[in-house]
């Protein structure tokens, strides 16, 4: 376990057991606008435009003839276009990266936990490389150096970030929003 790891397990702890009200108040928000809000938007949608539009309309009548009809018409057209819509947003547009983006960033405890997860990666490979590389006797000073290098960063990183500062931030930005400055081995793992 990463000293950060701590921290952030401690903080999450306290502030859940000094916010059950707020808590409260997001499963609330939640229930209601994804579920209770929802249902009561599609029969309001549905009941607004037939009585108030279809029935105005002889042409439209002639299409829609009943209420449940048009039910059946509108949820057999419309669930499929809503899914195909839900399916854009997630997978072909670049809306929901800029709304992960969003959360990222403005969620301290996310961006620490992206960060954790590079800096692992990076450590990791120097790591595995370095024992691969030890088990031959072939590590070169400026290997040792190259490691050195990483591990202070990491401490660094460590020591001075908090929730509340942009250490985390500045990280991302400059080592994980830019191609990676991580140097391969010519041959990884082959000694």
């Amino acid at each position: 376990m990463i000293a950060s790891d701590i921290d952030i397990h401690q903080k999450k702890y306290s502030i859940v057991k000094k916010n059950i009200g707020y808590r409260a108040w997001f499963y609330f928000r939640m229930g209601w606008s994804t579920y209770f809000a929802f249902i009561l938007a599609a029969i309001n949608t549905l009941t607004v435009t037939y009585f108030l539009a279809i029935e105005n309309y002889p042409e439209l009548m002639a299409v829609f003839p009943s209420f449940e009809i048009y039910i059946v018409i509108i949820t057999s057209v419309g669930i499929p276009t809503l899914i195909f819509v839900g399916y854009s947003h997630y997978k072909k547009t670049n809306v929901f990266k800029s709304e992960v983006d969003i959360l990222v960033e403005s969620n301290p405890i996310l961006r620490r936990t992206t960060v954790n997860a590079d800096m692992n990666l990076r450590f990791s490979i120097k790591l595995f490389d370095l024992l691969l590389k030890l088990s031959k006797n072939k590590v070169s000073e400026d290997e040792l150096n190259d490691a050195k290098k990483t591990q202070n960063e990491i401490i660094n990183l460590i020591k001075n970030r908090s929730l509340s500062n942009e250490f985390d931030m500045n990280y991302m930005n400059e080592k994980m929003r830019k191609k990676s400055d991580y140097v391969l081995p010519k041959n990884p793992g082959l000694v």
